[in-house]
C-alpha cells in the first residue's frame, strides 16, 4: 500500500512570483533614466563623441517614434505616443501578472519591453521628446540613434520571438 499523505513536493516554478518581472522592469527603467541623465549632462546636442570607429555617443532628441517617425508632425504625436505607450504598458502589466510561472521566457521578454516602454514614456511626459544617444555607424551610414530603453524593447521582442519558435517546435515534436 502506497502512502499518499507524503507526496513529493513539485519543483518550484521559476520565477517564484510575478514581482520578479516587475523588478526586471524597474531595473530597465533605472538604467535607462540614469544613462540618459549622464549623457544629457555631459554632452552637447548632436555633437558626437567617438567610442569606437563604428560607435559614437551622440545626444539626440527624438520627438517622434522609432526611427524618428512623425518627429516633425507638429506636436500632436507627443500625446498620441504618450497615450499609446500608457495603454500598452497597462496591457503588459496585466499580462505579466497573469502569466503562468512556467512561461519565464515570455515573462522576461514582456518585462524588458515594459521597462523600455516606460523608460521612453517618462521622457515623453517630462521632456516632450525621447533622449537617444547610441549612434552606430559604418562607412557613412548611420543607424538611427537609440537608447537603453530601445535596446530593452528590442531584446524583449527577440525573446518573445524565440519563445514562439520554441513553443512551435515543442508542439511539432510532440505531435
Amino acid at each position: 500500500m502506497v502512502n499518499d499523505s507524503k507526496k513529493t513536493p513539485e519543483r518550484a516554478a521559476f520565477p517564484p512570483y510575478p514581482w520578479v518581472w516587475l523588478a526586471v522592469t524597474a531595473t530597465v527603467i533605472l538604467l535607462d533614466w540614469h544613462s540618459k541623465a549622464r549623457v544629457s549632462e555631459a554632452l552637447e546636442l548632436y555633437r558626437p563623441v567617438e567610442v569606437f570607429s563604428w560607435l559614437n555617443i551622440t545626444l539626440a532628441h527624438n520627438y517622434g517614434a522609432a526611427f524618428s517617425i512623425l518627429s516633425d508632425a507638429g506636436g500632436w504625436q507627443r500625446w498620441f505616443f504618450t497615450v499609446l505607450a500608457s495603454v500598452v504598458s497597462i496591457v503588459l502589466v496585466v499580462w505579466l501578472l497573469r502569466l503562468p510561472r512556467r512561461e519565464w521566457l515570455t515573462g522576461l521578454g514582456l518585462a524588458l519591453i515594459l521597462g523600455g516602454a516606460l523608460g521612453n514614456l517618462v521622457d515623453r511626459i517630462q521632456l516632450g521628446y525621447v533622449v537617444d544617444f547610441i549612434d552606430v555607424h559604418f562607412r557613412g551610414w548611420h543607424y538611427p540613434a537609440f537608447n537603453v530603453a530601445d535596446s530593452a524593447i528590442t531584446c524583449g521582442v527577440a525573446l518573445l520571438l524565440i519563445d514562439i519558435f520554441l513553443q512551435s517546435w515543442r508542439k511539432e515534436k510532440k505531435g
